[in-house]
């Protein structure tokens, strides 16, 4: 029945679905996973990095990227369509702050994205952007932001949360183990990032990329050798509760 439907972006299939743009949800969910934790006054977006070839420059595989000075934008989905958002948004606010001498808001960035998305589900002859989008970063009364945009061009605010394969996975373990007084810190919530995403990433530390940003401070990509000490502490603290979940058996 809905292959009558599905050729088309304008048509509604009989249910009331857009079914190009569920499947541009599909190419999302097949995308690396993308994370997101917003602490008291940290923002931490972390990625499954794919393994490169022997002969590929590793700098030109990026899945976290500057938007502007104080905003930062992690995806899942097709790279391609990511880096033709990634365009429009920073001339967005390279634009916003030439004409209104004010540096963009985390809301308002997420609208302009979300709307752009919006726009290719309604016209003939486009299809949607086959990527998700976690966007974080600080307004500048300094309160930290993240926010997540879909293909169908819907946006929400976060706490944390996680996009691409197996997010699912990732999400409930960020609803089961986010407290405030674990994100209170950077490195809680470094760790916290760290934790969800080794749920799903099968070669630990060497896959992962974790950028940090900060208030009034240029972002932080960990190198590999902090992200391994995290790792290590990470496990530790595993087997320390493993050994107690025995001790009261």
């Amino acid at each position: 029945m809905s292959a009558r439907y599905d050729r088309a972006i304008t048509v509604f299939s009989p249910d009331g679905h857009l079914l190009q743009v569920e499947y541009a949800q599909e190419a999302v969910g097949k995308g690396s996973t993308a994370v997101g934790v917003r602490g008291q006054d940290v923002v931490v977006l972390g990625v499954e990095k794919k393994s490169v070839a022997k002969l590929q420059e590793e700098r030109t595989v990026r899945k976290i990227c500057l938007l502007d000075d104080h905003v930062v934008m992690a995806f899942a989905g097709l790279t391609a369509d990511a880096r033709i958002l990634i365009n429009r948004a920073q001339i967005e606010c390279q634009s916003h702050k030439l004409t209104l001498e004010d540096p963009v808001t985390l809301e308002y960035i997420t609208r302009y994205i979300a709307g752009l998305k919006q726009k290719y589900t309604q016209s003939n002859g486009r299809r949607p952007f086959g990527i998700s989008c976690l966007i974080g970063g600080f307004d500048y009364d300094g309160i930290p932001h993240l926010y997540q945009t879909e293909p169908s061009g819907i946006f929400y605010e976060w706490k944390a949360n996680a996009t691409g394969r197996s997010a699912k996975t990732v999400r409930e373990f960020l609803e089961k183990h986010y407290t405030a007084e674990e994100v209170s810190t950077q490195d809680g919530a470094v760790k916290l990032a760290i934790r969800a995403l080794l749920e799903v990433v099968q070669s630990g530390q060497k896959n992962l990329e974790i950028a940090v940003m900060q208030r009034n401070k240029p972002i932080v990509m960990l190198d590999a050798a902090t992200i391994d000490a995290h790792v290590e502490t990470i496990e530790k603290e595993k087997d320390e509760e493993a050994k107690k979940k025995k001790q009261k058996k």
